[in-house]
């Protein structure tokens, strides 16, 4: 049967001030959750004292913010497509500045825990952005707004060390969720003003059962390997926890399949433009993280150690700074090479300067100079990288499912994040040496460490050349009168 013709999608005035600065805010909003999630960084070395509690349960502080990301990102991306993009972000913004404020009046450690599992719901507004700018914006202006907003995740962790250090080291460590919560609180109001809501829906049921089926098992995978090097890999515990994210997400696989209205439909999945991109966006993830982890504790080893720098908290973040000045100039580059080649091709390229950008590290970790160009180069490729990973995501799933699949490609970078971090630590632990009595590793153990990322990021190159070839132009959202399903091209790929 031949389909009706489509309804012309009424388009939104793009003239005034509130529709101007809708991608200056959603990017405000995105730099601000990467913000978040690097803030606490400095203040962990003082957190034991601070609040009586062991360095193992402080290290929680950053473990749970990562858990509650993982498990959250999929399941509000999905219920945005649902209810409402922009009312799921605005929730969000909500959790996370009501973390703040409980961070900031409160020194014990349980509910430090608490307030940063809150926060850590704030992974999903960059997934729910790129969706709204998908649904808002004309093509020729959306391929800029979702390289910008993929960026501010670099932007704001390179941002957020410096700043933070800043305030914990000149006010009271209070003070720097205080801030955090005004700008949380600012976010909510400017998303509320200058955002619309999308049109863009998807009818039926949530799927209760797969989003507690999906965070159960991501819950027993990411703790077994955030955890695994302080409990032991061979240890019960650990052993015990990969057997049980192996069994839960195995059936969480069959309920989805059998689902009328999936959390995660594993169809579009199996599509291999949808699926290699994942796997990129794992190993991207994976080869991004370990820059920021290896540089960090390099520059700041003591002198002592033959190699290390011996800098401050503060003039790490200020090493650090110029990745995130690089994010925000090329975001704009990276979106004119994927509108000339396809965004699979920025994807390749991307991953190809980040391993050139070890390279760099490998062949001198000693000058300061050569560190920053090294970690600049990195950054340069995280630009491409991740400013491409979306883009294919959105020409490959219809417009009802935007936010859900780009929350899945967020959660694959979460895992590769996470692997990233226990890989360099076990590697790193393997190479130590005393210095002054204390173990720290060795500049051999980074070079490890960098080879091994650049083996990783040249791994996601190819599996980037092996996305199919870009389809044709995709078409635009149309929306029917008195529907809340709305139709896309994509979606005439599943009839």
């Amino acid at each position: 049967m031949a389909s009706p013709a489509p309804t012309p999608r009424p388009t939104r005035d793009t003239t005034g001030l509130r529709a101007r600065l809708t991608i200056p805010v959603l990017a405000y909003c995105g730099i601000l959750m990467a913000v978040m999630q690097t803030v606490v960084v400095p203040l962990l070395p003082d957190l034991p004292r601070l609040t009586g509690a062991s360095a193992s349960t402080v290290s929680w502080m950053v473990t749970a913010s990562l858990l509650a990301g993982a498990v959250l990102t999929p399941v509000l991306g999905r219920a945005g497509d649902m209810y409402g993009k922009r009312r799921v972000l605005l929730l969000s913004l909500a959790l996370m500045t009501a973390g703040s404020v409980i961070c900031s009046l409160t020194a014990d450690i349980a509910l430090l825990i608490t307030a940063r599992a809150l926060q850590g719901a704030a992974v999903s507004v960059v997934p729910l952005s790129i969706s709204i700018l998908r649904d808002e914006l004309p093509p020729e202006r959306r391929n800029g707004a979702v390289a910008l907003m993929s960026s501010t995740v670099g932007i704001g962790a390179a941002l957020g060390l410096p700043a933070a250090a800043l305030i914990i080291q000149y006010a009271n460590w209070h003070a720097m969720f205080w801030v955090t919560a005004g700008l949380g609180t600012t976010g909510v109001l400017l998303i509320r003003w200058a955002v619309p809501e999308s049109p863009v829906r998807e009818s039926g049921r949530f799927d209760v059962t797969g989003a507690l089926g999906l965070a159960a098992g991501l819950v027993c995978l990411l703790l077994a390997v955030s955890q695994g090097g302080e409990w032991g890999w061979g240890s019960a515990p650990i052993l015990g926890l990969f057997a049980g994210a192996a069994l839960v997400l195995a059936l969480w696989w069959r309920h989805q399949l059998r689902a009328q209205r999936p959390l995660v439909d594993l169809r579009l999945v199996s599509r291999p433009r949808v699926g290699l991109s994942h796997v990129a966006a794992l190993l991207t993830g994976f080869a991004f993280y370990a820059n920021t982890l290896v540089t960090a504790q390099l520059v700041q080893a003591p002198e002592a150690s033959g190699y290390g720098l011996g800098l401050s908290i503060v003039q790490t973040g200020l090493v650090l700074l110029p990745s995130g000045v690089v994010m925000l100039l090329l975001s704009p580059v990276s979106a004119r090479i994927s509108a000339a080649r396809g965004p699979r091709i920025t994807l390749a390229l991307g991953a190809a300067v980040i391993a050139a950008g070890y390279g760099v590290r490998i062949a001198d970790s000693r000058s300061l100079v050569m560190i920053m160009v090294g970690a600049t180069v990195v950054s340069v490729g995280t630009t491409l990288a991740y400013s491409a990973l979306p883009a294919l995501i959105l020409r490959a799933v219809p417009a009802t499912q935007t936010a859900s699949a780009n929350g899945v490609n967020v959660l694959m970078r979460t895992v590769g994040q996470a692997v990233s971090s226990a890989a360099v630590a076990a590697v790193l632990v393997h190479h130590t040496s005393l210095v002054d009595g204390l173990p720290l590793p060795t500049l051999h153990g980074y070079l490890v460490a960098f080879s091994v990322a650049a083996a990783v990021a040249l791994a996601g190159s190819a599996v980037a050349l092996l996305i199919p070839g870009d389809p044709a132009p995709e078409n635009e959202p149309v929306r029917t009168e008195g529907a809340r399903s709305v139709a896309d091209g994509t979606a005439k790929e599943d009839a």
